[in-house]
């Protein structure tokens, strides 16, 4: 695996695959790295000649009140993890290298960001799309691959992908759980014991839900009642439960089509997120 910070080599290698004809799959992240992000490089890796992974705290996507220089980084441990999984090329650039002096030009998300997480993180989802449109440009790969556990963040992508035209696979894979159901986090090693005892819970609600909605509830307020009244057996404080058309993250009055049933969850010192996708039509179907 090779490791690379400058941009230009990056663009040279990134040329070159291309003109051997060779597939290319992306990986972005923040770095930190756990069997989350593994999952999505070994999946790359299964359907691309090239694997490339960029890790990248963006300073763009953090807002008021949230500590971008205690974000947790150890290089040295991701990059031995991503060979391991099979990256081909790591991308380790600075924020420096990433936003030479003042911008002349920003993306800005205008949908699919004023529910779920994107509610409470103004400006979050702008710094993301504006990352992963330099990102798509310098690499251009023929797929980029993002975790179903952070469903508004894959909606945001689809999104960008869609409106700019841009010539890319988006490759959504399923989130990766503990064997108790608890979605896999970097988050979780600040739960306690007791906490991380409770955590399943939330997994469990989203299945209760999941389990109405295919014995044939269809009203959105009822899922979203069941669903809260488990979560809060736990030590958990809600922030959200919420129902929306997927990807549009649209409200809707009656259960049909695809749809993403989602929550957040404060812990003392975890906020732990979640959802499952449900396609009505196709369970009808089936």
């Amino acid at each position: 695996m090779k490791q690379i910070t400058d941009i230009l080599q990056l663009k040279e290698l990134t040329s070159q695959y291309r003109s051997e004809g060779r597939s290319i799959g992306f990986v972005p992240t923040m770095g930190f790295l756990h069997e989350g992000h593994l999952t999505l490089v070994e999946k790359a890796r299964q359907e691309n000649d090239i694997v490339v992974m960029s890790i990248f705290v963006n300073p763009a996507q953090f807002g008021p009140g949230e500590d971008y220089e205690a974000y947790p980084r150890d290089l040295n441990r991701d990059a031995k993890l991503a060979e391991q999984a099979g990256a081909d090329l790591l991308f380790t650039p600075s924020a420096t290298d990433m936003y030479k002096g003042a911008q002349n030009v920003a993306v800005h998300v205008k949908r699919r960001t004023d529910v779920l997480c994107g509610r409470s993180r103004t400006g979050h989802f702008d710094g993301v799309a504006t990352v992963l449109t330099k990102f798509f440009n310098l690499i251009k790969p023929n797929r980029a691959y993002f975790g179903l556990k952070d469903a508004q963040q894959a909606a945001v992508v689809d999104g960008l992908i869609e409106d700019f035209f841009m010539d890319i696979e988006l490759v959504a894979v399923d989130t990766v759980r503990e064997e108790d159901g608890l979605a896999k986090s970097s988050r979780n090693v600040n739960l306690s014991a007791a906490e991380r005892k409770e955590a399943p819970m939330i997994y469990k609600a989203l299945q209760k839900g999941a389990e109405l909605i295919r014995d044939g509830e269809r009203n959105p307020e009822e899922v979203v009642k069941a669903v809260t009244g488990i979560i809060e057996n736990t030590s958990g404080v809600i922030d959200y439960v919420e129902l929306y058309a997927y990807p549009e993250l649209t409200p809707i009055e009656t259960l049909n089509g695809k749809i993403i049933l989602a929550c957040a969850v404060q812990f003392s010192k975890a906020r732990l997120i979640d959802n499952i996708i449900i396609d009505i039509d196709e369970w009808e179907r089936s």
